[in-house]
């Protein structure tokens, strides 16, 4: 079995398609194909169903995808490990984020991290945070952020920054005689929302049900994937939405939304660093963790310490 024929595998997997895989590798299809052929032959099974209209893993590939993904992230991990016994981190890192740490944390965070690292390359994706945590568990990316922790099993969450959600408003004469809510008067305005498996938007849901409005009740005129697509429809005047304050501070230090409450305190919110708990970070992943850490005072877990 060869590294080539597992890339090649992983690649099909991931990319649903012989042609794809090729494209991401830089290897002809017809490689591609005899890779997996090889691999098939060697173990003894089919690991991949071709149809005309789709390719898809059999259960055998099922299973032996998760393998193929630690033997490429050992690999990596070995080759990143002698060379940084002599050299400077260096490498590749991947880090799946949701939408408030993508556009308002890291991009805060990576100008240092880069000048301290200039060998390593940081590919930030941006996914919601169910997809975030899919990401590290099927060893897609080796690092995330998120606004919530919605899973307890293969992954682990670190708590490194609080925040709060607000109600924001257009800045108009009509919502500036809204100072503070009632319940009813919410559920009579119109509503933007975040997409469903967004942290931000389960964690809007606690909070108005904590302020005693149901989110069901609410008159939703408008749903978005975009934290910076919800700011521009509040100030346009589309409705009001809950959002990190974090992400609302730039509109509202501008006086282009405004906040109204609903309570008197808003419950704090934590974003979270996510990793793989069985799997080894590479040492540019550990270098991000770490500095993270140092940037945010937040102290390693004790089974580091």
């Amino acid at each position: 079995m060869h590294f080539k024929q597992v890339e090649a595998f992983v690649n099909v997997i991931r990319h649903k398609s012989f042609s794809k895989a090729a494209e991401a590798i830089y290897l002809s299809q017809p490689t591609i194909s005899a890779h997996i052929s090889s691999l098939e032959n060697e173990l003894g099974v089919c690991l991949i169903v071709r149809s005309t209209k789709e390719v898809y893993p059999s259960a055998a590939g099922q299973i032996f995808y998760q393998y193929a993904l630690e033997m490429l992230r050992l690999r990596d991990r070995a080759i990143l490990e002698v060379q940084s016994y002599s050299t400077e981190v260096r490498g590749e890192l991947d880090i799946a984020a949701s939408t408030v740490p993508s556009q308002y944390i890291l991009p805060e965070l990576l100008p240092s991290l880069v000048e301290k690292y200039p060998k390593v390359f940081f590919s930030v994706r941006q996914y919601d945070s169910g997809e975030v945590v899919g990401r590290i568990v099927n060893m897609e990316a080796e690092v995330g952020m998120t606004g919530t922790a919605p899973d307890k099993g293969a992954c682990a969450f670190e708590p490194f920054m609080d925040d709060q959600l607000v109600l924001i408003a257009p800045n108009t004469p009509e919502y500036q005689e809204m100072a503070e809510l009632a319940p009813s008067v919410l559920r009579s305005l119109p509503v933007i929302v975040r997409e469903s498996g967004s942290g931000t938007r389960r964690e809007a849901e606690e909070f108005l049900l904590g302020a005693g409005v149901d989110p069901k009740s609410l008159h939703v005129v408008a749903q978005m994937q975009s934290t910076e697509s919800i700011k521009q429809a509040v100030r346009k005047g589309l409705g009001v939405s809950v959002i990190s304050r974090l992400a609302a501070a730039d509109f509202l230090e501008s006086g282009d939304v405004l906040e109204l409450k609903l309570q008197s305190t808003h419950p704090q919110r934590s974003f979270y660093l996510v990793y793989h708990k069985k799997r080894p970070l590479s040492p540019a992943a550990e270098v991000f963790v770490k500095e993270v850490r140092a940037r945010f005072g937040v102290a390693a877990p004790q089974d580091e310490q």
